[in-house]
């Protein structure tokens, strides 16, 4: 076979896998017009915002990895959890996605609530915030195996830069948890339902997982639409400051919330740690599953999207055996942007930054990350670029991270280098449609 009839056979198998991952995960539809529905779902001692005029953009995120081992039986039966997350936007009314992809029987849950924390880092309420969800008018939903489901919206005041509990109930047994293990965040659970405990007090078990949950929406005047960063642990944040909310898409929410030259957007963060571009971990459905086989659930799937941001590759080259090839990464890249081109989205890509010193680096690999960077540069692969190599690269040996910007494992970044990601990405490429062909 020739090169040039190989690139055409495996454009033909990406093709492939993107239609049928569209079809493994249906979702239940959510309208992300700022006409949708709000419904005062409060309980009853509490008082809700009054109603007002914004747009649907994702507040917060977390794409949906794999099964929580240990739960492959009982699941969470019989147990309050209670999700602590971060959104760097404000609203007057908020909806959540909670997920069963990993789950092999019905998740029932029976009582779900949404609050805004009282302090950082504590499973306590903010008087007066605590609301009851439901799910078409019920307190109660069912998610089947392989699906979300999407709650009704409710009115609840969420200032922006704040953290949200989100908790939920389940009392039978439903199978392996669907989480996100890498959350850099504390959560909580309690025994018994303490859906609406405001204390926070029963909230004894600690887990630094999210489980269930996988979206918060929020109706705001602060935002137009939202940006998804795609991407692995180095977007995941694996290695920045627990419950500081560090990584490098807060730093980059926080200047488009603070009236930079960019967008008035959100920012979701959509990594997964050891995620690749073209192949997925093991299991049905895959766990860590690909960019390209989760990126219509992922990317095109969340609310009122306006702009995509790719941070993937890396793992392409460290983690599968002999993959040495720079065009079969740039060209499974290509199609995330041609996916996204087709909905009519503007897509800022990011260089692959270095890791000599790391346990996995080998010169051959280094070859091929310069390959994939050339390509990049070269405007071969996306509309626009943000030069994270460039950025956070030893100016002496720009095969290593320089030491101010390392966490110490020579692959992820420190505190300061996520924040380095952030200042030096250029927010006005985020302006615009996508072009007619790249």
């Amino acid at each position: 076979m020739t090169k040039r009839h190989g690139y055409a056979l495996l454009a033909a198998i990406i093709a492939v896998i993107v239609a049928i991952s569209a079809a493994i995960y249906v979702g239940v539809a959510a309208d992300d017009s700022p006409e949708t529905a709000v419904t005062d779902a409060r309980a009853p001692h509490n008082s809700a915002a009054p109603a007002s005029a914004g747009t649907w953009v994702g507040a917060w995120s977390a794409s949906p990895a794999g099964s929580e081992p240990g739960t492959e039986v009982n699941g969470m039966a019989g147990r309050s959890v209670r999700n602590v997350v971060h959104v760097a936007v404000g609203g007057t009314a908020a909806r959540i996605t909670l997920s069963n992809l990993y789950g092999q029987q019905p998740l029932e849950i029976t009582h779900a609530s949404v609050a805004v924390a009282a302090t950082g880092n504590d499973a306590a309420a903010a008087p007066g915030t605590m609301r009851r969800l439901t799910f078409n008018g019920r307190p109660s939903v069912v998610v089947p195996p392989g699906q979300q489901v999407v709650s009704d919206a409710v009115r609840v005041p969420v200032p922006h830069d704040t953290d949200v509990l989100v908790t939920t109930y389940s009392p039978t047994p439903s199978g392996p948890v669907t989480y996100h293990p890498q959350a850099r965040q504390i959560s909580y659970t309690a025994e018994g339902d303490r859906t609406e405990d405001v204390s926070g007090v029963p909230y004894t078990g600690q887990t630094p997982y999210w489980r269930y949950l996988t979206a918060v929406d929020v109706l705001s005047n602060e935002s137009d639409g939202t940006v998804v960063v795609i991407g692995d642990s180095l977007t995941d944040g694996v290695t920045s400051t627990e419950g500081e909310n560090r990584r490098w898409p807060d730093v980059l929410a926080d200047r488009l919330r603070g009236g930079s030259d960019g967008p008035r957007y959100s920012v979701v963060n959509q990594g997964i740690s050891g995620n690749r571009v073209l192949t997925s971990g093991l299991g049905r459905p895959a766990e860590n599953p690909s960019g390209l086989s989760r990126f219509q659930r992922d990317v095109l799937g969340r609310t009122n999207v306006r702009a995509v941001v790719v941070a993937l590759g890396v793992n392409d080259i460290l983690r599968t055996p002999n993959q040495t090839d720079a065009d079969k990464i740039t060209a499974g890249l290509r199609e995330l942007t041609r996916l996204a081109h087709a909905r009519g989205l503007r897509v800022v890509g990011a260089t692959l930054m270095p890791f000599q010193g790391h346990r996995g680096y080998r010169p051959h690999l280094e070859d091929t990350r310069q390959a994939v960077n050339a390509q990049i540069r070269a405007g071969r692969v996306f509309d626009a670029y943000a030069d994270f190599d460039k950025a956070l690269r030893d100016p002496y040996d720009p095969r290593r991270l320089r030491s101010q910007y390392d966490s110490g494992d020579h692959l992820h970044p420190s505190d300061a280098g996520y924040a380095r990601m952030a200042e030096t990405f250029d927010v006005t490429t985020l302006k615009g449609a996508a072009p007619a062909q790249l």
